[in-house]
């Protein structure tokens, strides 16, 4: 049943994820905490990602635009390892609640029309990748926050998605080590976070085919109020 669920979810997440711009942690790591603590769910949550995103590296990345995700990435990943660590500080139900407060927040960006009307200069770029960085470092949902520095930007569909995979690697890379000290039951169930990443990867190739096809805003709204519904079970306890 919990291989079921989890492949599940990692395969439409990641779909999402390449269509809307929403991190794949912000739906895959609710299916992982259903089974494993809190501190562990972000570790096997963070492994699929990083899987995740280079794959989609494989795809994209020569259509990304490299000043942009290095000017928001390198920053990034620096505030990530600060994120991290704060993160193994809290108790487990601390991380729940946390987490599902910042994927409400993250999704407002989605679904408010004045909050989507913001845009910043390529000058903040380096402070977006901090505060995005930190917070991908912290809960791993730094998706909305991270587009609201790029999409007005002008870049095309395909670049902002493919400079968002960039960037993603360089948050996820950074935070990684740091997740490791709550690995120590994460490893064990290595079959279960293969399995994920398969499934992630089936997503990715789909959503490929279907990003020239659909109209992301549509898609970005769609992803915004799931947020929003996980993200109050979370605070309420029931996930």
């Amino acid at each position: 049943m919990e291989y079921a669920v989890v492949c599940s979810v990692a395969l439409v997440a990641s779909l999402l994820t390449l269509l809307s711009g929403f991190g794949l942690g912000t739906i895959l790591l609710p299916a992982f905490a259903l089974f494993f603590d809190a501190a562990t769910a972000v570790a096997m949550t963070a492994v699929v990602h990083l899987a995740n995103n280079l794959f989609k590296s494989g795809l994209l990345a020569r259509m990304a635009d490299w000043e942009i995700a290095l000017k928001f990435g390198l920053p990034g990943a620096l505030a990530a390892i600060g994120g991290a660590q704060i993160l193994l500080m809290l108790e487990g139900d601390q991380v729940k609640r946390l987490i599902g407060a910042l994927m409400i927040a993250f999704a407002l960006f989605d679904l408010i029309p004045r909050l989507q009307s913001l845009s910043f200069s390529r000058r903040a770029l380096p402070v977006g990748g901090l505060i995005s960085g930190f917070f991908g470092g912290l809960s791993g949902h730094q998706g909305a926050l991270r587009a609201a520095f790029l999409t007005k930007l002008g870049l095309s569909a395909t670049a902002f998605v493919a400079t968002n995979v960039v960037i993603a690697i360089m948050v996820d890379l950074a935070r990684i080590p740091v997740y490791a000290a709550s690995w120590r039951h994460g490893f064990a169930n290595w079959e279960l976070v293969a399995s994920a990443c398969v499934a992630a990867f089936v997503g990715a190739v789909i959503g490929a085919r279907l990003m020239r096809k659909t109209a992301m805003g549509f898609i970005r709204y769609l992803v915004g109020a799931l947020m929003v519904a996980i993200g109050l079970a979370m605070v309420a306890g029931w996930i």
